[in-house]
């Protein structure tokens, strides 16, 4: 029985392997083809030669892998590449990110894009695309990101896009779309943010897309849309404002639509007999005449139907092999997975839905990507500053004085204790942890793969974390990182009152509401911090945070306010990066410049900085046009928090607002520095309330 289990497992290991390698040739050769497409002077994408033997190694730029050798991010944003994309992307089938915009790409959106029915994110905005909106991208059923915005795209709205129930952004504006607003797109139950703007759309607003349960911003401004803005669930989403606080007007996200009249919206014509007359058909609805009508299927469903016939006589074999393949190649994963667990001292576990980002994942395997983590294990006798690492600003001594050691992490953590788990994203993990010398500190988490590729400038961006010293910055204590886990390991102290989101949206005495003075401090607090990230004092180099949300900004003992997550950005790859942006876009704090440059700075900060002094003042997570609104007419029932019940000084209230109102402008230059904030808030007597 030991020689027939020993014989299985020799099988297994044999197929496992050469399937491996069969993959990683056909990826080379996939990635030549589609390099010769996207850069045709091969002057960007050098690093991309033939002559490799495994595109997982590290030298082809922004490619990432995964554990078994497949190729699951292409992150070529900004690299001014002039070619086309070419069907042949669609045959990497294990991709989970493809992020090419901001380049200079044309041609069309090609079909067989529809076929990585893997890919969570696709980004192709900022381009020169053409052509049409595949219909085919309706079968990517685990899209959750669409952008395609800023391009040149005809055609109408394919409405297959209403099955891809886990969309949450769908980016079309500043084409040249025509037709209607498909009224599928109301069944998106995860669509937070849809931006239709600046095409050449007509008809109707669908009465469906009132009742779509999440979603949170509906752009539609400057198209030729008629008749009654519908209401429903969902009614804010259509009166989203960008409040132009210095020029003195509205303009609303329904804006250039002079057809459209409704009722309880300040800038809409009240609705008449005459104005619905010249409504247009609801989408897709009988009597459009340049539209399907209801009765005619989804296209997936036509192609089913069509190919079904014949592809039956070929079922039989095909599952029977398939089921074969299967059964073995499960084995063998079992099998090494298991044999790894026995060489590795794994910790706790973390369930997770996210198969490429998982921390779960990186405490069992390691990822074939290049890492800084795969050479660098955390011991006493590595040296990061030695020669051919990259020049310090600091000395070793100072550097060395951050670096634990994994023993020390696994103790303080009981071995990652699920007790312990603080909470956790999709690359992420805190975990609640126990110094030797009885402190409490927090401990992230950060798989390998997320990490820089370049060992440089990992090492240069840990060192920037290790110089930031504020009182309003979470303290990093220190890091570790190490190649058998496959995680870094960033050590900060621990927080006890959580994070600002805690203190919003407090109902029914479940929660503690935040007293007037309070609130000033915290605001005075942010500032500061972002005053000394955007400075350049003490030979620290002046830095964008990227990040600010209610949610990093962490509060202390005494109620002074903490941004976290500063620099942090700097160790990470550009994939997640730009995975971290969707909850920050849907939260409203992504400044609306970022969509046609691509670029953070001081200005679009001070942007988060403007909506989160809007949820202080209202107490609300999220902000409304109300809020908007009310600030601008200094009517405080509407931007000031009602469990105050009254208790703040409205002139202090007049001037918050102000910065509030200021710091969000649309346009980047309209907004104040923050040396400018920090004069005016130290300028302030506030209260004792």
């Amino acid at each position: 029985m030991g020689f027939l289990s020993s014989t299985i497992f020799f099988c297994i290991l044999i197929l496992t392997s050469s399937s491996a390698a069969i993959d990683t040739k056909t990826s080379l050769s996939l990635l030549v083809t589609i390099k010769a497409s996207l850069d045709p002077k091969g002057v960007i994408l050098s690093s991309w030669s033939a002559d490799s033997t495994d595109p997982c190694n590290g030298s082809f730029e922004g490619i990432a892998c995964n554990e078994l050798g497949q190729v699951v991010n292409i992150s070529l944003q900004g690299k001014d590449l002039t070619g086309k994309i070419p069907p042949e992307i669609g045959q990497l089938q294990t991709l989970s990110g493809l992020y090419l915009h901001f380049n200079k790409l044309h041609g069309v959106v090609p079909k067989e894009i529809a076929n990585l029915t893997q890919l969570l994110d696709l980004y192709l905005n900022v381009n020169n695309l053409s052509g049409v909106v595949p219909p085919e991208v309706g079968n990517m059923s685990n899209l959750q990101v669409l952008q395609l915005c800023y391009n040149q795209l005809t055609g109408s709205i394919p409405n297959q896009l209403g099955v891809l129930k886990k969309l949450s952004v769908l980016a079309l504006q500043d084409n040249q779309l025509t037709g209607a607003i498909p009224a599928s797109l109301g069944d998106l139950e995860m669509l937070t943010r849809l931006d239709l703007s600046f095409n050449n759309l007509f008809g109707s607003i669908p009465v469906k897309l009132a009742n779509a349960p999440k979603l949170e911003v509906l752009d539609i401004r400057n198209n030729t849309l008629s008749g009654n803005v519908p209401q429903g669930n969902s009614i804010h989403c259509f009166r989203c404002l960008r409040n132009a606080a210095i020029l003195g007007y509205m303009n609303p996200y329904y804006a250039n639509n002079p057809d459209l009249c409704g009722i309880d919206f300040s800038s809409l014509k009240l609705c008449t007999v005459s104005n619905l007359n010249k409504n247009r058909p609801q989408p897709f609805e009988p009597g459009s005449n340049r539209l399907p009508t209801k009765d005619i299927p989804e296209s997936a469903n036509v192609q089913a139907k069509q190919m079904s016939q014949s592809r039956k006589s070929q079922t039989a074999v095909v599952v029977g092999v398939i089921a074969l393949f299967a059964a073995v190649a499960v084995i063998g994963l079992f099998t090494f997975s298991w044999y790894r667990r026995r060489k590795q001292k794994i910790g706790g576990t973390l369930d997770s839905s996210d198969r490429r980002l998982s921390t779960d994942e990186v405490k069992e395997v390691s990822r074939r990507s290049a890492s800084p983590l795969i050479s660098l294990e955390y011991s006493n006798g590595w040296d990061p500053l030695r020669k051919g690492r990259g020049g310090s600003a600091f000395s070793q001594e100072v550097f060395e004085s951050f670096m634990f050691n994994l023993d020390e992490v696994e103790s303080a953590t009981k071995y990652f204790s699920e007790a312990n788990l603080l909470g956790k994203s999709n690359f992420t993990a805190v975990y609640k942890g126990t110094l030797r010398d009885g402190s409490l500190v927090a401990i992230k988490c950060i798989s390998k793969t997320s990490c820089k590729s370049d060992e440089t400038e990992f090492l240069k961006g840990l060192k920037l974390l290790t110089s930031l010293k504020h009182e309003n910055l979470l303290r990093l204590r220190g890091f570790c990182c190490s190649k058998g886990r496959g995680e870094c390991f960033l050590i900060y102290d621990f927080v006890p009152n959580g994070n600002l989101l805690q203190y919003l949206d407090v109902k029914d005495g479940k929660g503690r509401v935040l007293d007037w003075s309070t609130r000033l401090s915290i605001i005075k607090g942010i500032a500061r911090g972002i005053h000394y990230l955007h400075g350049n004092k003490g030979g620290k180099p002046a830095l964008v945070h990227r990040n600010i949300s209610a949610e990093k900004v962490l509060v202390d003992q005494h109620y002074n306010p903490l941004l976290s997550d500063s620099g942090l950005h700097k160790l990470l790859a550009d994939d997640i990066v730009f995975s971290t942006l969707k909850e920050s876009a849907a939260m409203g704090y992504l400044a609306p410049e970022y969509t046609t440059t691509g670029r953070f700075t001081e200005k679009s900060d001070l942007y988060a900085f403007g909506m989160i002094i809007f949820q202080i003042l209202s107490g609300r997570r999220r902000i409304t046009p109300t809020n908007h609104q009310g600030a601008e007419l200094c009517r405080f029932e509407d931007f000031v928090d009602p469990n105050l019940w009254g208790n703040f000084v409205e002139a202090e209230a007049v001037q918050m607002a102000k910065f509030a109102l200021l710091c969000t402008h649309e346009t980047p230059n309209q907004r104040p520095d923050i040396e400018i904030i920090m004069q005016e808030l130290n300028d302030l007597t506030f209260s004792k309330s």
